[in-house]
Formats: structure tokens, sequence, C-alpha cells
């Protein structure tokens, strides 16, 4: 039975990085935010379910984003209707790449908002990624298209930094790469010890 270690982190602290280094030593990495892409995409899974929601949420055989987002502001209860429809399509996507990976000791699931949906439930341990207030903004804020009103309104909608750390069971600071590669490959060692 792998041992499923969920990564979660807010915008700015370093996850995808982190992930990446999980990657690159071997471990199988599931990304919660890629499987959403894909059922998005043409062909994906929730283009005709979103699409007997409202024809508009589909161009040319793929969800428009910026529709989908339209509706999800306009209304409340949107929101709940859409998770409704993708998150058991993410969880049936995220058992089958468990599955597909069952001889790993050891499984990442990349999760963005980990403790919003509850996924600390099913993962046998939490590791959030961190750094300082500074490092965080001016990491975000290089991004293509950010402003501080975005910002703030993404910085809302997630579970404050630091109630994320206290729910954590691991913690990285992703300070510099070389230092967060060495946390990165201590705590692949300390999982595999443990278990």
């Amino acid at each position: 039975m792998s041992f499923l270690l969920g990564l979660t982190g807010s915008i700015g602290m370093g996850k995808s990085t982190t992930a990446q280094m999980f990657h690159a030593e071997g471990i199988p990495v599931w990304d919660a935010d890629a499987v959403v892409a894909k059922l998005y995409q043409k062909g994906g899974a929730a283009v005709s379910s979103l699409a007997s929601l409202s024809p508009d949420f589909v161009k040319h055989g793929a969800v428009d984003r910026s529709a989908l987002k339209s509706w999800v502001k306009s209304e409340p209860n949107n929101l709940s209707r859409l998770e409704s429809i993708i998150h058991p399509l993410v969880a049936q996507d995220r058992e089958k790449f468990i599955a597909d990976h069952a001889e790993y000791d050891l499984i990442l699931c990349d999760i963005p908002l980990l403790f919003e949906t509850h996924a600390d439930e099913w993962l046998d341990a939490v590791l959030v990624v961190t750094t300082d207030p500074e490092t965080q903004k001016s990491r975000v804020m290089a991004r293509p298209g950010m402003d501080q009103d975005l910002f703030d309104k993404i910085l809302a909608r997630q579970t404050p930094n630091c109630e994320k750390i206290k729910r954590a069971d691991y913690v990285i600071e992703t300070k510099s790469r070389e230092q967060t590669r060495a946390a990165v490959r201590a705590l692949i060692q300390t999982i595999k010890d443990e278990t």
C-alpha cells in the first residue's frame, strides 16, 4: 500500500517547484490542477456535463473558463453545482492514478485547495510549503496578469498560511532551491524509514 502524501501551500509558496523536485526524485506526482485542465480540454470528461448546464460553457469542443468563471460569480450556489460535477471526476482520476502506481512506496498528491476540499481526511500525511510574506508577494506579482486586487482575492479563498502550517504533518520552507531540494530528499527518506 502506497503512502499518500498531500502537498499544498498558498499561492507563491513554491508548491509547483516542490512537486517537480519530488518528481525528479522518482516519486509519482498526481496534480489536481492538471487533472482539471485535462477535464476541461477538448474531449475532456467534464465537457458534456458542463455543456448540459449551459451550451455557453463550451467553445470549440472545450470548456470556456472565462464563461464558467462569470457564471460561478453570478450566483452563490453555482460554485457548489460546478464542484458536484468536477469533484467526482477528479476523485476518479486520482483513484486510477494511485492504483496505476501501487508498486511505489510513496505517492505525492499536489492539491492546491487541500484543506478546503477536506483531502486531509483520506491522505496519510500533509506537507505544507511556506515562505515569508515578502518572498511570496514578489513571486506572485512577477506572474503575468497579476495585480494586488487579484492576489488579495486569491488569498481570501485560501486557508490562511498560519492555519495550514498548524494542520500540517510536515512543513518545508522554500527560501532557496538548494535548501528546498535537500528538505524534499530528507522528507522522502523519513517517510520511507517510517513506513
